[in-house]
């Protein structure tokens, strides 16, 4: 090199410049990890919380909405009507059949307060709406699929084993709450809910479906139909 040729100087990113740490917030390395685990605890502190990291992760990882299934649908009022529509009619044949022939209670006795109690209405619709409906949906399905699918990729065998393992971290979800029948109800959800999100990765019908399905079910205790409704069939 002549002394009037200018050195070439090679320089490396610095270790936490923007697009080196969403890479890492996308791996799986400390920083991934430790963002799935904040992720995870955040409704620990109030719902829904781990749905909106889930969002914040998103934009600072730089990860595309349409990989967490956030695409805006042909129609916004068909996919509602479907997805309400779905919602309560899957719910009803939970309580009537899928429930009875699992042995469940009839009675849902963890929320049974609910019974004929308009004063609770508005937190447990809240927790419905806003909780499950916008966040299970974001987490379980938007962002575990977005994660194991980067792990297991989009073959038939991967998404097989993508809806059983968020199937199953769903229905563990529900233990501390609801016990076995919360997990049983939760399993079979998580396994429908799974598989149309495997197919469509769009997740705003789901939305719609589980918030029509867990306002269906307060309605049931509400109005203290739940028995009926879990004996149509089965006495």
């Amino acid at each position: 090199m002549s002394d009037s040729e200018p050195a070439t100087v090679t320089t490396r990113p610095a270790p936490y410049e923007p697009d080196v740490f969403a890479a890492r917030l996308r791996g799986f390395g400390p920083i991934g990890l430790l963002a799935i685990a904040v992720i995870m605890a955040g409704n620990l502190l109030v719902l829904p919380l781990s749905a909106i990291l889930v969002l914040l992760w998103a934009q600072t990882s730089k990860t595309p909405w349409s990989a967490l299934g956030f695409t805006a649908p042909q129609s916004w009022a068909t996919t509602a009507i479907v997805g309400v529509v779905f919602g309560i009619a899957f719910k009803l044949v939970m309580k009537a059949v899928v429930m009875p022939l699992l042995g469940a209670d009839p009675i849902n006795w963890r929320y049974h307060y609910i019974a004929g109690n308009a004063a609770a209405l508005p937190g447990i619709l809240y927790a419905v709406l806003v909780g499950a409906g916008f966040g299970e949906e974001t987490v379980f399905r938007g962002f575990f699929f977005e994660r194991l699918g980067q792990l297991f990729g989009r073959g038939r065998v991967g998404q097989i084993a993508i809806v059983l393992l968020t199937a199953s971290l769903f229905a563990l979800a529900h233990y501390p709450d609801q016990g076995r029948p919360g997990v049983e109800q939760a399993a079979v959800t998580g396994l429908v809910f799974g598989t149309i999100f495997a197919a469509r990765r769009q997740i705003w019908l789901l939305m719609f479906a589980h918030a029509a399905f867990d306002v269906t079910a307060v309605a049931l205790i509400y109005w203290n139909w739940e028995e009926r409704v879990a004996r149509l069939l089965f006495w």
